[in-house]
């Protein structure tokens, strides 16, 4: 039994969810998202709560039971409050801006890097070592912290790099005589 998929979904006020078939997609102040889900579960939808339920007991419908569950729980939470990742930017030198519709990066490399800001996601940089990126769908705002994260890694010796605001950086000691 699904420890997620048992729990319904509560849709907010503002937010309308329509389920076709195996897709199911929702309407909010921040957008529209949908999401194919497999024909291995059943979604239903009743007083203002979504449901999901395996058709069947084999290990495939139970595994997409839970998953189907936390897609849902998504597109609700993406569309009426959004998702933000926070970057932080260490290093002597390092720093972002946005310029228009891109991020330019100065990581310690020779040249600057430009990277466009994809349709559907808002970044801001209140301070020159901060990024901060937020937009409706989960997957892109992850996808996006992560390539700019990937540009200049977190090293453990001195820490520099672009880093997760959350993320622990484990140091080690450098070399001695």
């Amino acid at each position: 039994m699904s420890r997620v998929g048992i729990h319904p979904v509560t849709v907010p006020d503002g937010v309308t969810v329509e389920v076709n078939g195996n897709v199911v997609t929702a309407k909010g102040k921040l957008g529209e998202l949908s999401t194919t889900l497999t024909n291995d579960v059943k979604v239903e939808q009743a007083d203002g709560q979504v449901n999901v339920k395996p058709l069947a007991q084999h290990k495939r419908a139970r595994q997409m039971w839970g998953t189907a569950r936390s897609l849902i729980d998504g597109l609700v939470i993406g569309v009426s409050e959004g998702f933000t990742k926070k970057l932080e930017i260490n290093g002597v030198g390092y720093r972002a801006q946005v310029q228009g519709k891109e991020v330019v990066l100065q990581l310690g490399y020779s040249h600057e890097i430009r990277y466009p800001i994809p349709e559907g996601i808002k970044i801001e940089s209140p301070e020159q070592n901060q990024l901060i990126i937020s937009g409706a769908s989960k997957q892109r705002v992850g996808q996006v912290a992560s390539e700019i994260r990937s540009l200049r890694p977190p090293e453990p010796y001195k820490g520099k790099g672009v880093k997760y605001d959350d993320e622990y950086i484990l140091r080690k000691e450098g070399k001695k005589k």
